[in-house]
């Protein structure tokens, strides 16, 4: 079947020397003294306005009784609404994990599906907490679009699907084809860079949403539909005859996906980072959401196990929530292993290997800062 188409140090010590001129200068201690106080009252200011707008998020969490946490537009396996409407799926664990750990209540999450387009938006905005939407760390979007991504939860690369009928094995065969691609999304970039690298021609098809991107490739109107190959797999994974068409081997970038927050929010990204972390620490130590409970009332005889579960230390009290945040985080939905078996592993639809998303242990990439 042939293919259609052939801010330094120096900055902030300026004020002070200036205003240490003015002290020199001045004729009278009184002066001197009204001119200490406004400075001083100024740096109290300007502190506690900081203190205040970092702690906002999680205040307005509390505050609300809910996360809003942005989400796909429907991923099966990642984040998609089942029979019943209840958001199910991966990157839904997370949201959960989060909500469970400020709020001790993992179903209090208000989703908000977003596109490649609106998600950076809804975030800037405010009209989400967090976003947990298989979304690429890069350093323009942590940057130039003032993100604070918290770490990676599915380590990923982009790929390319095909039909079977087709006859096509390699992408490298794919010159001249009709692709389907997601707009705002590091895809098309990449898309570009790998053909012109092989020195291949393609006409885009573009998409604003996974569902959209699905129906036009099953209708023809593409040759190929290109995105990170777990989003592919999970996309298959819906087609009636899913067999029928077939992942091309190449991977042809880096797609580190993970949750992120606004910049700014110091003491919420802490709180999103390390729920991240307990729930790939607690993987590792063999914390489940069976156990996590009876471990925790227990103790036992490892102290980061203790630490992470809020038997010693205070951990807790650091990052401003409950001494048992990451109980209620484990035991929302399990913890990193369990969240992947459950949603995506080889044993679902989605037919996921662990790759390099299994532990260090394990030969896998994934691996959390230590609770200390």
């Amino acid at each position: 079947m042939p293919l259609k188409g052939n801010r330094p140090f120096y900055s902030m010590a300026r004020p002070l020397l200036a205003a240490r001129t003015a002290f020199e200068k001045a004729d009278n201690q009184e002066e001197v003294n009204m001119k200490k106080s406004v400075i001083l009252g100024a740096l109290t200011v300007a502190g506690l306005s900081a203190g205040a707008a970092g702690a906002a998020t999680l205040d307005d969490v509390k505050d609300r009784g809910k996360l809003n946490c942005g989400v796909t537009t429907g991923l099966v396996g990642f984040a998609a609404p089942d029979a019943n409407g209840e958001w199910q799926g991966f990157d839904v664990g997370v949201c959960r994990a989060v909500a469970a750990a400020v709020l001790g209540d993992p179903s209090a999450v208000e989703f908000v599906p977003t596109t490649g387009k609106t998600r950076f938006t809804a975030l800037a905005s405010g009209e989400i907490d967090m976003l947990a939407r298989n979304t690429t760390w890069t350093l323009s979007r942590d940057v130039d679009l003032k993100n604070e991504f918290v770490g990676i939860n599915y380590y990923d690369g982009q790929g390319f699907m095909v039909p079977k009928a087709l006859g096509v094995s390699s992408a490298k065969e794919l010159n001249g084809a009709t692709v389907c691609i997601q707009t705002g999304t590091t895809t098309e970039l990449n898309l570009a860079d790998y053909f012109r690298a092989n020195d291949m021609e393609y006409e885009p098809v573009p998409i604003e949403t996974n569902a959209e991107g699905q129906q036009q490739y099953l209708a023809g109107a593409c040759d190929t539909y290109t995105t990170d190959a777990s989003g592919l797999a999970a996309t298959r994974a819906t087609f009636e005859n899913p067999t029928e068409h077939v992942i091309l081997p190449e991977i042809i970038s880096k797609e580190p996906l993970g949750p992120l927050v606004r910049h700014g929010d110091q003491p919420w990204g802490d709180i999103v980072r390390w729920t991240l972390n307990a729930l790939i620490a607690a993987e590792e130590f063999g914390i489940t959401s069976a156990n996590v409970e009876e471990l925790a009332a227990n103790g036992t005889d490892k102290p980061e196990v203790n630490r992470i579960l809020g038997v010693e230390g205070t951990l807790g009290e650091m990052l401003g929530l409950d001494t048992n945040w990451a109980v209620n985080a484990i035991a929302a939905g399990g913890n990193y292993g369990e969240l992947f078996e459950k949603h995506i592993g080889e044993k679902t639809p989605v037919g996921l290997a662990r790759g390099l998303n299994a532990q260090w242990k394990d030969g896998g990439l994934l691996y959390s800062p230590p609770f200390r």
